[in-house]
């Protein structure tokens, strides 16, 4: 880069702009004191966006002494900090069953429609009865060595081993091996039930 280019002497620098003078500060709002109020402090509460004007330092003594919640008794404060969670504005409860509650906690139908013919689904509305699973002649054959019946969840079949497991264990029986073969019975029917993820 050339800096004796004459393109370089084409270059406009605007001239050095006055600064316009600073305006003048509204005197400190203590009485009596006549230091320019630079410093703005809020008013308080029921009082948000106006201000008081003080000094240096009138302001520091003012900012030690404020206390934005006196006046208020400790369940309103905490009220108000619940409150503030929320940015201080109304919510309203959701969850699995919408239509069971009224839409805003009031008497008003929630969705603001009629369904005659039950073609849409209602709080009381009942569930479906769970449809039986056929199982193959193996799961069935395991269900029973379990003393199971095919409605038996996957809850159930565990629970019913772990019973089984620990009644007919050698070490809950004394090392009585009796019931050995029992038990490595119960054991595969829990081990294939567990394979077709029924167990």
């Amino acid at each position: 880069m050339d800096l004796n280019s004459r393109l370089f002497d084409r270059i406009r620098v605007k001239p050095a702009q006055k600064q316009a003078p600073r305006a003048k500060h509204a005197p400190c709002s203590i009485p009596k004191c006549d230091s320019p109020g630079e410093f703005r402090a809020p008013m308080g509460r029921m009082r948000e966006g106006q201000y008081l004007c003080f000094c240096l330092e009138h302001v520091k003594e003012y900012n030690a002494s404020y206390n934005y919640f006196n006046g208020m008794s400790d369940e309103a404060v905490a009220n108000y900090q619940r409150e503030a969670i929320v940015g201080h504005r109304p919510t309203w409860t959701m969850g699995v069953n919408r239509a069971g509650k009224n839409f805003r906690e009031d008497t008003v139908n929630p969705a603001g429609y009629s369904d005659p013919f039950s073609n849409f689904r209602s709080p009381h509305h009942r569930q479906p009865e769970k449809k039986k699973v056929r199982y193959g002649l193996a799961a069935m054959k395991a269900l029973t060595t379990l003393g199971l019946d095919e409605t038996a969840d996957s809850v159930a079949i565990k629970n019913r081993y772990k019973e089984l497991v620990k009644r007919l264990h050698p070490d809950a029986n004394g090392g009585d091996r009796s019931t050995e073969d029992q038990l490595r019975e119960i054991i595969q029917a829990y081990n294939y039930l567990k394979s077709i993820k029924i167990g």
